[in-house]
Order: structure tokens, then C-alpha cells, then sequence
């Protein structure tokens, strides 16, 4: 027998194990990812009461592979419109948490000893809260549809970006072992450089090939399509000395802007929990049972600061984005705790050799105590807003209801001005040709230009290069020298309006210019260096000949439009079908009101009745919007109108007036009578042989109506060796003949009974 293999030995003992502990867990109503950890300390070097994992070495590879497919999991559900869509209020919030939990965490780690490394790594692991372990309580809670919880999503998602970004500043300090400022800004400008052109990238020609290839992928094409796109893009990030964790994460991005991110996500997600649970394992297996005796009072220590540190910090951080009191509070202790970003921070630090290796079971320790507090957390928010609302004076208003509501407007309802459009529209252009001129530039000095220099020898050879590079470019900086069309009018306006406007968008006209002419003479000056004062002259004629030359004109404004189509499709998508215009909805939060989509169980106890006599307004407060009910739409229906399983029904209503909505709609109810479960409703076959005195024999199947007297049916009659399925209602049964006969037990059972005798 062949010798099996320790990796597959040590893969069966983990998800065995994790089966088992995940399984517990759920029983306990705890989340899952803590029965992983738990798994791993049992199965771990630590614990001798159960067979050990044979070869640590290869479960680290497999963790990795996990980090790699949470990332890129975390990519598809991220979103850079879902960024754009939180806006500044989840931003503000989410810096003053951060920040402060970092500078918290650096000190502590300077007074307990630590190295300022291994400090400036536990602020970033106390910095992070777990997107996992919010979201699994907020279901179990069903608090997911209250306003707070849209804030806490909405600061989780800049975290999670914030988390990309520290993940490089922490493994550029690493590397350099100091903390020199410039270098930070220069890998700071690396990375928002490597973003952009790979977003832009992305974006441009993804869409294009999924859609040119959509009739041949299928689940198992797309899939095998997305996961070597992810796998291909952490190599790409590895090659230019990035992490393969965001290289990952910037794919999920990316493929989360197209047409097929719902069914990639959904292909994903097995793969996604696979991996991620043997990284969670291999978590535990580091958990040391002495470290509870030799660190105790750093775990109690930590526990606090994370404990009471984030409620605060978060709960200011959401009061000085203008939501009131009660919000605030609410989302502040729900954030108290860390996780999963937290022990890729740590894997992070002792990959790179500069933190202990004790510290990662430390913070896996504070994550798990952290976590089991956080459902109490959650619940003792309003209690402590109640407390506080005694002690607060009136004239503290604001500071209840948040100055949003204190000035009665939401920054949805503040018209942009025509500024904010240009410099909006002239920066981010600005910011993406430049970068996508340097992405060729780069490429071109890295390969174009020493492949032709070395073949045609002196001047030719790099007025060719030149040449060749520039004409790459030309519709990168054409974009970038053009004036926008697509906010002529908000120009036009502000131009007429005074003459220091005026001046501004000469401004910002020249500084395009000098820009474009920079990137020019970047390509040209290293090609002919004895040249400098010439080529001043050649880089503004090349300049306007991109600005006039209509052919130049064009090909940038092309660009854009189809990167906007592509970028633009997946909203154009849900935005159709979409029962509400989204205007609406922004116009409603406003005031209070709240439009959800809720799906009908197919048992829920309003199921077939009318709405007129469910009478949600007055039952609930709701008011029906829209019906979904597969490819129909009915808007603002009637009273007549009948609730269908599975219906989508749009409802608008306050945080409260919903929950009641869904505990009126999401209640499910079972028939003991008509339970699928139930054995006693299974259908069975039996044999029945006609004898010569059966009232069977010498009566057709028509005749004898078995189906409607007796609830069974014949499916085949043996007759002489031979088997009849195929027979009509005028079929005669003859002595001899063996039926066959299907049905419920209980009908089977009472059919020879009820045929001993003859029933006409």
C-alpha cells in the first residue's frame, strides 16, 4: 500500500477537527471563525490529547493561499463606488478610530518594553475591527437594516482599504528598519501610482474580454477565468515588490465593477471559506495555553484598550461626521474588537522578522475575548445613551441629534457647485493620464527603448525609441493637454462669472500644459542629454501637435468614454432594475425614511392574503412601494393585490417601522401535516397479485378508478414474463397479473383491504 502523503494526512485532520469545532460553535450561537482557531490549538503542538498536524511548513502555504482568497473575496464585496458611496462621513470617522488607536497602541507597546517596530505593529493590529465578526452579529441580531449599522459598513469598508495601505507602510518600515519620512511618501506615491494604473487597467480591458467571451463562460470557465486573473495579478504585485495580499485585493476590485461580480463572488465563496478556514486554523495552532500565565497582564491590558479605546475613539470619530448620540454610541461598541485584518498584520510582522513570535498568539487571545464580548457590547449601547442623555445639558442639542440634523440638510442634498465639478473632473483626468504617460514611460525605458538602441546604432536609434515611446503616450497626454468637454457648460459659467475665475481656469489650462510638456522631456532628455535647451522647444511643438491634430483629439475622448461605459455598467445594471430611482432613496434618508427590499419566505404567514387585509400601515407603519414578482413589476399596488412566495417587496418606513415589517413577513410557520420531512408522506411500491377471486380481475383500469378510491397508482403490470408500462384506462387486468403500485404507506397499507371485498 502507497505511502500517504503528509500533506493530505494534515489536510484531513484540519477539516475534520474544524468540521467538528464549527459545528459546536454554531450550536452555541458564536461565530465560527473562533471554532476554527479553537480547532487549531487542538490539533496544534500545544495539545497532546489529539493527534498534531505532521508538517506545520505545508499548512503555512495553504494559509497563505487563504489570506490570498480572503483578499480577493474582500476585494469583490469592496467596491471603490461603495468607497465613493460612504463618502467623507465614514471616512472622518474612520481616520479619528484609527489614528488614535494606532498612537494607543504604539505607546502601550513602548511602555510595556516593546521594540518601536513591534509598537508601531500592534497599533496597526488594535487599529482593525472585524468585518466577520460584525457582520455575523448583526444578522444574528437582525440589526443589518438599522441606520448605525450602514455606518459601521460603511467605516469597514475604508478600514479595509486603510488596512491595504498599512500593510506596505508596515513592510516598507520592515525593510528600511527606520522611519524616514521621505521614503514613506515615496512608497505612499508608489502605491497610489500602482492602484490607479492598475484599476485603470483593469477596468478598460477586463469588461471588454468577459463580454467578448461571455457566450463561453460558464461557472467553471468564469471561474477558472477569475481565479488565474487573481492569481496572475498577485504575481504582477510580487514582481514590482508589493504583497501578494494586495495584489489580490486590487483584482477583487476590479472584477467587482463588472457586469459578472455577483456570479464570481458566488463561484468564489466555497474556495473563499475553504482556505480561509485552514488559515484560521493555522491561527490557533500557535495559541500557547503559558501564554495566559507569562503575558496575562498584557492580554488584560490589551483587552481594555481595545475594550473601551475603540468605543471612544469610534464613537467621537462618528460624532464628528454629524450623526447624533445615539448612533454614534451604537456604532462605537459595536467596533469593539479585532480580528481577521488584525492576524494578517501579525503573519505580516513575523514574516518579515521584525516582531516576536509570541505576540500573535497574544492577539489572537484579545481577538477571542473580544469577540465574545461583542454581541453584550452591542446590546448595552442604548442603556449607556440613556445614562448619558440624563447628564447631558439641553443646550447640548447638537451633540444628541448631530449637526446634520441640527441644520436640516444631509450632504446629499447640497447641490455641487460648478468648482467642485471642474477641479473634480480636471484633477482626477490629470491624475489618471499622468499616471498611465509614466506606466508607459516605465515599460518603454524598461524594454522598448534598450531593444532598439542596441539594434540601431547612434542618433537613429533614439529618435526612434523617442519616437516610438511618444507615439504610445500620445493619447494619454493628448487627454491631458485637451480642454474637457464633458463640463463645458460649468466653464463656460464660471468664466463669465468674474475675472479671478478666470485667472483660476488659466491656472489650471497651464499647469495641464507644463505637465504634459514634463512627460515629454522625461522621454526625451535621457534619449539626447547634450540637447536640454533644444528639446524645451521640440516637447511644446509635440504638444501642440497632439492638442491639434484632430486624430490625437479624438482617441483619449474614445478612451474615456468606453472606460465609463465599462466602469459605469454594473450600476447601469442595478440602477434598471431597481424599483426605486436612487434620488429618491437619498432624498427619503433625509428625512428618516428608509427603502428596503425584502424577499417573502415561501412559508411566511402572509403568503396569499391581500394587502388590504394585511393592512401593513397600520400593522407596522410601512407603506408598499413596489411588488417584484419574477420579470413583473407592479408599482404602488392596491389593496386587491395578493402576496405571492418569493415576492420582492419594496417598503419605505423608519429603522423601526421595518423590523416590525419583517417580523410580520419573515415569521415562518410549518403544517405538521404537510412537514417534508415527515416519513409517513413518502411515496413507496408495492406488489399486488390478482387472483382468480379478486374483484380485480376481468375490470379495466377505467373501470375501477384505483387513484381516485384509494390515493394509489398502478405504474406496471407483470403479465407472462413480461413487464407493461405503457397501458390506457380500457387496459383489463386478468388473473395472474402482478401490479404494481405506488403511493403512501398508509394508502398502500389499506389497499388490500379495501380491494379483499369487492367494492362496486
Amino acid at each position: 500500500m502507497s505511502h500517504l502523503a503528509p500533506l493530505i494526512s494534515d489536510l484531513a485532520l484540519i477539516l475534520i477537527t474544524a468540521g467538528v469545532t464549527a459545528i459546536l460553535f454554531k450550536w452555541l450561537k458564536q461565530p465560527v471563525v473562533l471554532g476554527y482557531i479553537v480547532a487549531g490549538f487542538l490539533i496544534g503542538p500545544h495539545f497532546f490529547l489529539l493527534p498534531s498536524v505532521v508538517d506545520p511548513g505545508n499548512i503555512a502555504i495553504w494559509a497563505d493561499i487563504g489570506i490570498v482568497f480572503l483578499l480577493f473575496a474582500l476585494g469583490l464585496e469592496f467596491s471603490f463606488r461603495k468607497l465613493i458611496a460612504v463618502g467623507g462621513q465614514a471616512s472622518i470617522a474612520t481616520v479619528i478610530n484609527m489614528s488614535a488607536m494606532i498612537a494607543v497602541g504604539y505607546l502601550a507597546g513602548q511602555l510595556i518594553g516593546w521594540t518601536h517596530i513591534e509598537s508601531i505593529f500592534l497599533g496597526g493590529m488594535l487599529s482593525m475591527s472585524s468585518t466577520t465578526i460584525i457582520i455575523k452579529a448583526f444578522t444574528d441580531m437582525g440589526l443589518q437594516r438599522k441606520k448605525f449599522a450602514g455606518i459601521v459598513f460603511g467605516m469597514l469598508i475604508v478600514e479595509d482599504l486603510a488596512a491595504i495601505l498599512m500593510m506596505v507602510l508596515l513592510s516598507t518600515i520592515a525593510v528600511s528598519k527606520h522611519f524616514e519620512g521621505t521614503e514613506l511618501i515615496v512608497n505612499v506615491l508608489r502605491l497610489v501610482f500602482f492602484i490607479v494604473v492598475w484599476f485603470v487597467a483593469g477596468i478598460f480591458l477586463i469588461p471588454i474580454l468577459l463580454k467578448r467571451f461571455k457566450k463561453y463562460l460558464n461557472d467553471e470557465i468564469l471561474l477558472i477565468v477569475s481565479i488565474g486573473l487573481c492569481l496572475g495579478m498577485v504575481l504582477f504585485a510580487n514582481a514590482v515588490g508589493f504583497s501578494a495580499a494586495l495584489g489580490a485585493f486590487i483584482m477583487g476590485s476590479i472584477l467587482a465593477e463588472t457586469a459578472e461580480s455577483d456570479q464570481i463572488e458566488h463561484l468564489i465563496k466555497p474556495l473563499k471559506n475553504l482556505f480561509g478556514a485552514i488559515f484560521f486554523v493555522s491561527v490557533g495552532m500557535m495559541l500557547a495555553p503559558d501564554i495566559f500565565v507569562t503575558h496575562g497582564g498584557t492580554i488584560l491590558i490589551f483587552t481594555v484598550i481595545v475594550l473601551v479605546g475603540r468605543v471612544i475613539f469610534a464613537t467621537v470619530g462618528v460624532l464628528a461626521s454629524g450623526q447624533g448620540l445615539r448612533v454614534s454610541l451604537r456604532s462605537g461598541f459595536s467596533l469593539a474588537q479585532i480580528g481577521e485584518f488584525s492576524f494578517i498584520i501579525a503573519t505580516l510582522g513575523i514574516q518579515l522578522g521584525v516582531i516576536s513570535h509570541f505576540i500573535y498568539p497574544l492577539i489572537v487571545t484579545v481577538s477571542i475575548i473580544t469577540t465574545f464580548t461583542t454581541p453584550y457590547l452591542i446590546r448595552f449601547a442604548n442603556p449607556a445613551y440613556m445614562m448619558l442623555e440624563k447628564i447631558i445639558p439641553p443646550r447640548w442639542s447638537k451633540l444628541l441629534n448631530g449637526y446634520r440634523t441640527a441644520y436640516g440638510r444631509d450632504a446629499s442634498e447640497t447641490r455641487q457647485s460648478d468648482w467642485d465639478k471642474v477641479l473634480k473632473n480636471v484633477l482626477l483626468t490629470m491624475l489618471i493620464f499622468t499616471f498611465l504617460s509614466l506606466a508607459v514611460f516605465f515599460l518603454s525605458r524598461q524594454y522598448l527603448i534598450p531593444l532598439i538602441t542596441d539594434n540601431i546604432r547612434h542618433n537613429w536609434g533614439a529618435v526612434a525609441a523617442a519616437a516610438l515611446t511618444l507615439l504610445l503616450m500620445s493619447p494619454f497626454l493628448a487627454g491631458l493637454a485637451l480642454p474637457r468637454k464633458k463640463i463645458k457648460t460649468e466653464y463656460n459659467r464660471l468664466w463669465a462669472d468674474n475675472r479671478f475665475n478666470k485667472g483660476l481656469l488659466v491656472s489650471l489650462r497651464i499647469a495641464r500644459i507644463i505637465l504634459c510638456v514634463a512627460l515629454i522631456m522625461m522621454v526625451l532628455v535621457p534619449l539626447f542629454p547634450g540637447a536640454t535647451a533644444l528639446l524645451v522647444p521640440v516637447s511644446l511643438l509635440i504638444m501642440f501637435v497632439l492638442v491639434f491634430f484632430e486624430r490625437f483629439g479624438k482617441r483619449p475622448e474614445m478612451m474615456e468614454d468606453l472606460f465609463l461605459e465599462n466602469l459605469n455598467e454594473k450600476e447601469r445594471m442595478e440602477e434598471n432594475s431597481k424599483a426605486v430611482n436612487q434620488q429618491v432613496t437619498n432624498l427619503l434618508l433625509g428625512k428618516n425614511v428608509h427603502i428596503e427590499e425584502i424577499e417573502i419566505p415561501h412559508n411566511a404567514p402572509v403568503v396569499g392574503k391581500t394587502l388590504a387585509e394585511l393592512n401593513f400601515k397600520q400593522t407596522a407603519g410601512v407603506n408598499i412601494i413596489s411588488i417584484i414578482r419574477g420579470v413583473q413589476r407592479i408599482n404602488v399596488p392596491n389593496g386587491a393585490e395578493r402576496i405571492f412566495p418569493f415576492d420582492r417587496i419594496f417598503v419605505a418606513g423608519s429603522d423601526e417601522e421595518i423590523q416590525k415589517f419583517l417580523q410580520l413577513t419573515q415569521e415562518k410557520i410549518l403544517k405538521p401535516d404537510a412537514d417534508a420531512s415527515d416519513a409517513a408522506h413518502q411515496i413507496s411500491l408495492t406488489q399486488y397479485a390478482v387472483e382468480d377471486d379478486s374483484p380485480l380481475t376481468g375490470r379495466s383500469i377505467g373501470e375501477l378508478q384505483i387513484r381516485e378510491r384509494t390515493g394509489c397508482i398502478i405504474i406496471g403490470v407483470d403479465r407472462e414474463q413480461q413487464t407493461i408500462s405503457e397501458f390506457d384506462a380500457d387496459f383489463v387486468l386478468q388473473q395472474g397479473d402482478v401490479l404494481w403500485l405506488a403511493g403512501e404507506n398508509k394508502f398502500l397499507e389499506d389497499f388490500e383491504k379495501q380491494w379483499a371485498i369487492d367494492p362496486s
